[in-house]
């Protein structure tokens, strides 16, 4: 589950302000007594590296956010991949964001997700990559655009191109911060977003935010502090000057936290600067930047150290025109130990956002938008949430072994592995997983197989069923297995990687049976596409469905689509659509339509229909007006295998979904078959399905 109040600040440039935002909203969620949490999903420094780093090269504005009192998390916790990561496998790349997230999000009320930083790649593709990651989290997100240097136009325009690039990629934009605006009137906030429910707020430039510290400049122009008070290295530089005219004249244009530079060897420069930083009357200086290497000699230069000066003295070795250009290109931030930027970035964010407005628009319902990764991800915290012991028969297949390792790594089920124990282990010590958490169990250990053979025998013994058979019979994976699952010894079982979809679920149909009321057994595949959930069925056991078979489907599926959090809406799939078409195809699916509203009048269903009018609306108007289901099913009932088959594996292909199954439903207790192709996290999946079924099963 996300956070109750998850917020994700974004920026369609660099250098927008968006820390200070983000400063912002951590006060204001950490006011309602929110346990906050700070995360930022992609960095320059990875949390495996930082965890070993000594400060340098880490993300100051992470550090920054995680300084506050309401927050209470670690670097290590907060930091989600690094820009290597993104281009190395982008996919891969998303869903680590998103585990690390919610380890996040676990402890937290409220999380506050800063956008990256615009230090890799350009604007409008980082933009695009921000609002994956918002729509992959569930969590609305908050666009900051900077108003500094802009005509109003300008600022629009960046504005509807950002929230444009939002949409695009499914997130959901809550508001505008117009940050660091500079313009002498306030900006038409209603016409920059041609939307009247979406807030504007604006946010006023305060060059005192943007200042650079001293310690910064020092750090930029490859200075050391010569003489002076360490801890003043942390004040803001307001102003650099150049210390090249008359001391007359430099004296004249001397203000309150500026920064000087000048040549080491200037000593009557640098001794007039000192004898002004003592004089109540001058400009309190910053900081002094000695360039050219040097510093005052012999008697002048004792007299300069024993004046002990407070004002810190940075010796460089860069010359004074490369110096000057390097500090004043030098951008402040804002930072941990800045203490005042903290207390003016809090004081502009509160005098200019609406805050009951920002948290009422925080506390939105769960999203409509339902990506891959966060099905992905409720299956498993709802299989977490209350465990289930599922069995898996391949244990000599490594695919299934790391799905083991993972499966128990993250809490998602209990594991039973079939297979030798000792080759079990040691294979999966060899691959670097640990399983020592699982049950392995022998096919062949006599206890059990005594069990087994004893009920198998009386589940079979109207067709004439031994126990010497039975012994032999059970001593099979498969049925192995699906024994556990009958007796209770598992709640359900996941098989097929390497056994044939009839070889894995033919035990099943003999031992466990179908539930009461329905009598076939029938495959649906949830199919994940880019914003939404459906189901898909029969598309992997019935052949040619009866009529009956094929209201079983709709009926069970409906069952399987609301289990996982799809509101059911039955489209019985056709070549024609309402009473347009005849022929014996059509009039089985009519009549088969007819039989579920019958048997359950409170499933909304319609049939025959087409696909582009069961999924478009406009189609859907036109083909087939009035209907509930018209243009937003849910649930495809296909009219045969073959259909259904090809179906989903066209939409897997073509559209980029995600095929998650087949589910196997109308049975007593879970019993699911893989694809000998599947991959380690669909074996994960398919296990977490399986747990959350056994799960309805016994409620």
């Amino acid at each position: 589950m996300t956070a109750k109040r998850t917020i994700v600040i974004a920026s369609p440039e660099g250098e927008s302000g968006k820390s200070t935002i983000a400063l912002g909203v951590i006060d204001l969620l950490v006011r309602q007594g929110q346990r906050v949490g700070v995360f930022r999903p992609v960095s320059r420094v990875s949390s495996a590296e930082a965890a070993h780093d000594d400060g340098t090269g880490r993300d100051h504005v992470l550090e920054m956010l995680l300084e506050h009192d309401g927050v209470d998390l670690t670097y290590e916790e907060s930091v989600g991949i690094t820009y290597d990561d993104v281009h190395a496998d982008v996919d891969s790349a998303m869903s680590r964001i998103v585990a690390r997230y919610h380890d996040v999000a676990a402890r937290c009320d409220s999380v506050v997700v800063l956008g990256t930083d615009y230090t890799d790649v350009s604007g409008p593709t980082e933009l695009a990559f921000n609002a994956k990651i918002a729509a992959n989290l569930g969590a609305p997100v908050l666009l900051v655009v900077s108003g500094r240097g802009r005509s109003d136009e300008d600022t629009k325009a960046l504005t509807q191109i950002g929230l444009g690039e939002l949409r695009a990629n499914h997130a959901t934009p809550i508001g505008v911060m117009i940050n660091r605006y500079d313009g002498t009137t306030p900006p038409d906030v209603a016409a920059l977003t041609a939307d009247p429910e979406l807030p504007v707020w604006v946010v006023p430039e305060e060059p005192f935010l943007h200042a650079p510290t001293v310690r910064q400049l020092m750090e930029s122009v490859g200075g050391e502090l010569w003489l002076g008070d360490s801890e003043l290295l942390s004040r803001e530089a307001l102003d650099v000057i150049v210390g090249a005219m008359s001391v007359g004249h430099l004296l004249d244009h001397l203000s309150d936290g500026c920064v000087v530079i000048t040549p080491g060897d200037r000593s009557d420069v640098i001794l007039s600067l000192l004898a002004a930083q003592s004089a109540v009357s001058f400009p309190s200086m910053a900081g002094i930047i000695l360039t050219g290497g040097m510093t005052p000699e012999g008697t002048i230069g004792e007299l300069v150290t024993a004046l002990a000066p407070h004002v810190p003295l940075i010796r460089t070795a860069q010359d004074t025109f490369p110096a000057a250009r390097t500090a004043g290109a030098t951008v402040g931030r804002v930072s941990a130990d800045a203490t005042r930027k903290v207390d003016v970035a809090r004081g502009l964010f509160e005098s200019a956002v609406d805050s009951e407005d920002l948290l009422a628009r925080l506390a939105v319902p769960s999203p409509s938008v339902v990506t891959p990764l966060m099905f992905e991800y409720e299956l498993i915290e709802r299989a977490r949430a209350d465990r289930r012991r599922v069995v898996l028969p391949e244990g000599d297949d490594d695919r299934v072994l790391r799905a083991a390792s993972t499966v128990l790594a993250r809490g998602i089920a209990d594991l039973t592995i079939l297979g030798d124990e000792t080759s079990v282990r040691a294979r999966a010590t060899e691959l670097g997983l640990d399983i020592s958490a699982a049950t392995v169990l022998s096919p062949t250990d006599p206890v059990h197989v005594e069990k087994y053979a004893a009920e198998y025998t009386r589940l079979r013994a109207h067709k004439g069923m031994t126990v010497e058979r039975a012994r032999e019979i059970v001593t099979d994976v498969s049925y192995f297995g699906t024994m556990m699952v009958h007796v209770g010894d598992a709640h359900g079982m996941v098989s097929g990687a390497a056994h044939t979809t009839a070889h894995t679920i033919r035990p099943s149909f003999e031992i466990i049976k179908t539930a009461p009321g329905i009598s076939s057994v029938s495959g649906v595949f949830l199919m994940c596409l880019e914003d939404r959930v459906l189901v898909y069925g029969d598309c992997a056991v019935i052949p040619d469905p009866t009529t009956e078979q094929l209201a079983d489907v709709a009926i069970a599926s409906a069952a399987t689509a609301a289990q996982f959090g799809v509101e059911p809406r039955i489209a019985m799939l056709s070549y024609s659509t309402g009473e347009s078409g005849s022929g014996a195809d059509v009039d089985k699916v009519r009549a088969a339509t007819a039989i579920v509203k019958e048997r359950r009048p409170d499933l909304s269903v319609e049939g025959p229909i087409q696909y582009d009018a069961a999924v478009d609306a406009a189609v859907a108007a036109s083909k087939l007006p009035g209907s509930d289901v018209a243009g937003r099913a849910t649930v495809f009932v296909f009219p045969d295998l073959n259909t259904g088959n090809n179906t989903y594996k066209a939409v897997q292909r073509s559209a980029g979904a995600v095929a998650v199954g087949p589910v196997l439903q109308g049975l007593n207790k879970p019993v699911n078959d893989l694809s000998r192709g599947a991959l380690v996290q669909d074996i994960i999946n398919t296990v977490a399905i399986t747990a959350i079924q056994a799960q309805g099963a016994t409620e």
